[in-house]
């Protein structure tokens, strides 16, 4: 029940977030946040780290772009392209990676993501170096105009919704219950008679699917799809994020996704507003230490809050919370 009452809250804010907030920043945040989630699938509840989830942020994003821009097509029916090709790379990569375990899994995934970046990088529909620019909006089931940044924030609110109920739904399924069980003891799921290679690829492209959802999506906020989004260094990002907000929780990546995207672009500003007040010009730096900063951030929840600060919330103040976190 509290838990509930939290997401009702949560949900809330949300709503009344447009008329107080830019909406445009909101909507990067929502779509980063489903972005996190996606990835958390995966690492938290099925327990493979995949160094290659940039490859469906990014894809997705391109061919959604692509068929709006080029194609004309309608909204819903990009972001479905987008999400199809996402899980179809998903479906490659994963029948490749998960026959190995560990590190090496992680490295084959990695290494089919570079794969994906190159080919971003010398195909002609996606613009190279340039990126895919001036992506429209269009319009949702051909009546409601996306121009509007308010109208738009309530779709993507709503996209993530769905895709946070999905992957709620999921873990507290049986097919969930699987997964968290080959997390724990793989070699015992194997002597119940589940064939853990077949959950496994599934997980995997439903995660995939689902990180192409945010990233199509943020290539219609945006209006625009770059190298960025395919590179490795985005693959790291959504790993921090997972980590920081609590690995294995559902709130978790929000948290993390939140405060990594918020530092990201809000501590320049911060800077400007602490040397104007306190005179201090080093403060004009902090907008150039993002990296820094972040690293840190990294390092202190290693070292302070390993279950990530969700993690160690439930840890610590939830009942029975050592067993739920663990």
């Amino acid at each position: 029940m509290n838990k509930n009452i939290g997401y009702a809250i949560a949900l809330a804010l949300a709503l009344a977030a447009p008329y107080f907030g830019y909406p445009v920043f909101l909507m990067k945040l929502l779509c980063f946040a489903l972005f996190a989630c996606a990835f958390n699938l995966l690492i938290g509840f099925t327990g493979l780290l995949s160094f290659g989830h940039a490859a469906f942020f990014g894809g997705a994003g391109y061919v959604a772009g692509h068929a709006l821009k080029v194609f004309g097509l309608p909204v819903e029916l990009s972001l479905l392209l987008g999400v199809g090709a996402a899980a179809l790379i998903g479906l490659v990569m994963g029948g490749l990676a998960i026959r190995r375990q560990g590190i090496y899994f992680s490295m084959i995934t990695l290494a089919l993501a570079q794969m994906v970046y190159f080919l971003a990088l010398r195909m002609g529909f996606t613009g190279g170096e340039d990126g895919l620019q001036g992506v429209p909006r269009g319009k949702l089931l051909g009546v409601i105009d996306l121009s509007n940044d308010t109208t738009l924030y309530f779709v993507v609110l709503a996209i993530a919704v769905a895709g946070f109920a999905l992957i709620m739904r999921t873990v507290h399924s049986p097919f969930g219950q699987v997964l968290k069980a080959i997390k724990e003891n793989e070699p015992r799921a194997i002597s119940l008679g589940y064939d853990v290679d077949k959950y496994k690829l599934l997980a995997f492209v439903l995660s995939a699917a689902l990180a192409g959802l945010a990233g199509a999506t943020k290539t219609l906020v945006l209006g625009f799809e770059t190298l960025t989004d395919v590179h490795w260094t985005m693959s790291g990002l959504v790993i921090l994020m997972t980590l920081v907000g609590g690995m294995g929780t559902l709130a978790g990546p929000i948290l993390g996704a939140v405060i990594i995207i918020v530092l990201e672009n809000k501590l320049g500003d911060l800077g400007t507003f602490l040397a104007t007040r306190t005179g201090v010009e080093w403060f004009n730096t902090l907008g150039e230490s993002v990296s820094m900063i972040t690293g840190l951030i990294f390092v202190a929840c290693v070292l302070l809050f390993r279950r990530g600060i969700v993690g160690e919330m439930i840890a610590r103040f939830a009942p029975g919370g050592h067993k739920k976190a663990a």
